[in-house]
Order: C-alpha cells, then structure tokens, then sequence
C-alpha cells in the first residue's frame, strides 16, 4: 500500500509549542498478533496484539477501517514490538562527516538511559523489561554528510531514509546480529540537522515489513531521535529522555495523540500527545492495549440502567483501573482515575479523566478526546511546556458527565481515605 504524502510540523521558538512531532508514513496489516525486529519469539507474555479480554469486555473491543494507518482499535494489528516481557533494544550513536558527534556516544546515550528503562517499568507496573543494548559503545559514523542524505522532512518512505538504513546496517553488521533484538533506537548526534526548537524530525518507523533488512529480517520497527529536545527551561536533564519512550510507543502500535493545533486534544495526560516538560504517563487504553492490564482490571458498561463502580489510581499497581463505556463500533467512552503518582508528576488536580477513543481517527489527528470538567479556567499548572487548559480536566465528586444524544449519564459519586473513587454510569 503506497503511504500518504509525509506531514511536517514545525515548532515555533515558544514554550507553549508542545508536542514533539512524529511523522509516520507506513502501511499496516491488519491481522492480530505480534511481530518484532527479531525473527522469533523469545519474551513471555502477551505482545502488542495481545490484550487482557473477557466475553464481558466484547462490547467495548472497538475496531477501525483497515484506511487508518494506526488506529486505536483492539487489539493491536501484527507487525509491532511486543510490549510485555523482555525487550532488547539495540540502541545506536551515528553521526556524519559534516556533524561530527558532540561528546562520547556514551554521552548521548546516557541521556536517555536509565531514564527510558525506569519510565516503562513504572508505566508497565514491572511488565515491560526494557533492555537498551549498545553493542558498539562509539559514534558511528555514516559514509555520506547528513545534508547527502536528504531527510530534513523525516518521511521513513524517502529515498534518503532508505539510503540511511542501509548504511546503519552495512556499517553495524560486523559486531551486530539483528536477530538477537526486537526494535532498533538510532540517537543522531544532536548537531544533524535543525534545532528541535525550529522543526522536529524525530521520527518512527512502525510495522513498517517494507523497510530495509539485515540479517534476513526487516528493520521494521526502528526509532530515531534527532536535536535535543531542550525547550530552555532549564528541565532537560530531567525531562529531555521522554521523547524516547514517545517514539518507542509508536514501535508497540501506539498513535501520535497531538493535532495540528498541538496538544489540544489530549493535554499532558498521555506522552503520545506531548512529550516535553514534566513527565506523564500513558492513559489507561493504551496500558490496557499494551497488556499491562488484566481483565478483571477493565469494565465494559454496554447495558442499560446504571452501574456502580470502583475506581483505584491508574498509577498504582493492582485494583480497578478503568470502565469502558460502548456508543458504537468504532468509539468508546473511557474513564480512569489519575493522581500525582508514579510518572505523572504534574498532575494538579487529581480526579476522574472522561475521554473518547475514536478507532476510524488517524494519528496525529486527534483519534482521543479528553473532556475538560473545568473549561475555559486556565487550568491548574505553571509547569513549562504543559497544556494548560487541560491539567485540571478531571471530574471530582459531585461532578457529572452527560451525553444526552447517547443517552449516557456519568457521575462521579464519591472518592474514599485510601483516594479510590466510586463512579456511577447510567445508560438510557
């Protein structure tokens, strides 16, 4: 299937231009399953395509037209990283002659690990084994200048893409076997090409089977993370590793959340919407599209009349975690509780978060929806780089969520000393 034409947003020199950008041009298949830059299976436990199900839950399994090229329908489609177990990450330092490395590799490298390694084992509640793996500790340098490559508009489909790929891979084969890892993160050195401030390239290819291969394998799930992501704040060291696990979600099947008009849609509830400034964590779908969820842990109310239920802190282990509320075959309402815990550090207003999950909506054009129980306030952060307006989006009790053509009634009735929450949903 020929990609669409390759999309670009550039970043204006403002801290409220928020998400990092992600261009992803590629074709997916549409069968469930798992898939990986290795050939075989190695890791335990369920993959991408491989999500904790009920009878119970088949109601909210939303599905999207084969059109969309990642969509948020479950389960995953074949062709990605697997999300759960151990995952080898061969990670890679390349430069150019005409962007001779900054530092040692190992510098670059260090800015984003351990920190990546411990984003995914909070975020999975221990699932995901994130193992990065540098084989060649030094710059790798490519045998053309960056600029002869071609690839300032970041489309994994150019011809300068191709060429790059290939060369990573002529150059590591000596001392690597593809085979032995299951995604390939390429961390340029940070003087090729433009500041992130000005364009951001960093870019994913995603179950991408048409890529290049090495050692008899596609490289079909390979992140490339491009200019420091410094906004000026002054948070980088602490901050600036996120748009590694942002890239790395679309290699487990995850869509880019940001629109046009930037985070608007999602806010800082999810780092597949903004990327940049405090940490975030992943919503409560996403988790349970990646299996870090079991069953029992997911609610499907698709019958009429009102259900009670309970919900515990997305970011803590163990306990309910969301319900999920049916209007049609391709869209959902879903509702967690987030609190300032685990990777979500800037939440400021703790509370019920209601959103849409749209599977027929594309990446990068707003396939969620959050509802903002507090619109036009200005929000609730003074955080950098944090969409505002939406930080103090959750419901609290006493508050209600209404959708009077589905004939849907959600009211968050109380939250209890241990910060659990009972909601109750009403269907007409």
């Amino acid at each position: 299937m020929q990609p669409p034409p390759p999309r670009r947003r550039i970043r204006k020199r403002r801290a409220v231009a928020l998400a990092s950008v992600t261009v992803l041009t590629f074709a997916v298949s549409t069968s469930a399953g798992t898939a990986h830059l290795t050939a075989d299976a190695r890791a335990t436990g369920p993959g991408a395509g491989s999500l904790a199900f009920t009878p119970a839950l088949a109601p909210c399994m939303i599905s999207g037209p084969t059109t969309v090229q990642m969509t948020e329908g479950v389960p995953t489609a074949r062709g990605y990283a697997r999300s759960t177990g151990v995952v080898h990450a061969l990670t890679v330092m390349i430069d150019f002659s005409d962007a001779h490395g900054e530092g040692s590799a190992l510098d670059r490298f260090r800015e984003f690990f351990p920190q990546t390694q411990e984003w995914f084992r909070t975020a999975s509640y221990g699932r995901l084994d994130y193992r990065p793996e540098t084989p060649i500790p030094r710059w790798l340098r490519m045998p053309k200048p960056f600029k002869a490559y071609g690839i300032e508009r970041g489309a994994p489909f150019d011809p300068g893409y191709r060429e790059l790929i290939k060369d990573i891979v002529a150059a590591a084969d000596p001392t690597v076997n593809f085979r032995d890892y299951d995604l390939l993160n390429v961390l340029m050195t940070p003087n090729a090409g433009p500041s992130a401030l000005d364009t951001v390239l960093s870019v994913t290819f995603a179950g991408n089977t048409e890529a290049p291969s090495a050692d008899g394998i596609p490289i079909s799930n390979a992140s490339f993370v491009y200019s420091r992501q410094d906004d000026g704040s002054g948070s980088y060291d602490h901050t600036g590793f996120r748009v590694l696990p942002h890239e790395n979600g679309h290699v487990f099947g995850l869509p880019d959340l940001y629109t046009q008009e930037g985070g608007g849609a999602v806010g800082h509830w999810d780092i597949m919407s903004e990327d940049w400034g405090a940490n975030n964590d992943l919503l409560g779908w996403h988790k349970w599209k990646l299996g870090w969820l079991d069953a029992t842990q997911v609610s499907c109310a698709a019958k009429r009349g009102t259900a009670e239920y309970t919900l515990t802190p997305l970011e803590r282990p163990g306990g309910p975690k969301l319900v999920f509320v049916p209007l049609d075959g391709g869209t959902v309402y879903a509702i967690e509780l987030r609190t300032h815990e685990g990777n979500d550090e800037a939440v400021c207003r703790p509370g019920v978060l209601i959103y849409k999950v749209d599977a027929d909506v594309d990446t990068g054009h707003g396939p969620i929806t959050v509802y903002d129980a507090h619109r036009h306030s200005g929000g609730c952060t003074s955080s950098p780089n944090v969409h505002a307006e939406l930080s103090d989006a959750p419901f609290a009790p006493g508050q209600t969520f209404k959708d009077p053509k589905a004939g849907i009634r959600i009211d968050v009735a109380a939250a209890d000393l241990k910060g659990n929450y009972q909601i109750r949903v009403t269907r007409q």
